[in-house]
């Protein structure tokens, strides 16, 4: 890219593994997330929520599920979602949630610029938790059962 395309663009890409921020600008801030296997099903221990902002996800390529656990101070019922590529999908400002992705997901994360460990708290998983989003993983993309809740 030339000088004055580098002045009027800026690009950024990411092929590792987990999260990673990639634009921050103003309010708000543009960041990856990638398979990593802390984040297979049956390592998932935790849930956390943002008190202060929503949290947009779009899945790129791949799979990824989303899991919401309803209740304010304690996770109450556990839903999976089976994300669609290119939709979005807005969890509510302090809304439980973790995901579980296959080795070949992309998933574009759009979230305040300030969102931070400070306001987004985490809640351990119980066993029963635990056993719940494994049971919505294996089953839960489209009919498919998948080993541990990630293809592949």
């Amino acid at each position: 890219m030339n000088q004055v395309a580098e002045d009027l663009l800026e690009v950024r890409a990411y092929d590792g593994e987990g999260y990673l921020p990639l634009i921050d600008y103003g309010a708000w801030r543009v960041a990856v997330l990638r398979y990593t296997p802390d984040l297979e099903a049956d390592r998932l221990d935790t849930m956390q929520r943002h008190d202060e902002t929503d949290e947009v996800f779009v899945l790129l390529t791949g799979r990824c599920m989303l899991f919401l656990g309803e209740g304010e101070t304690e996770i109450g019922a556990i839903h999976g979602v089976d994300m669609a590529p290119l939709k979005l999908y807005n969890v509510k400002r302090g809304t439980w949630h973790t995901h579980t992705l296959d080795r070949d997901a992309t998933v574009l994360i759009v979230e305040n610029v300030d969102t931070v460990i400070a306001n987004s708290p985490q809640e351990a998983l119980s066993a029963h938790q635990r056993r719940q989003i494994v049971a919505l993983a294996g089953t839960g993309w489209r009919g498919e059962r998948v080993k541990g809740g990630v293809k592949g």
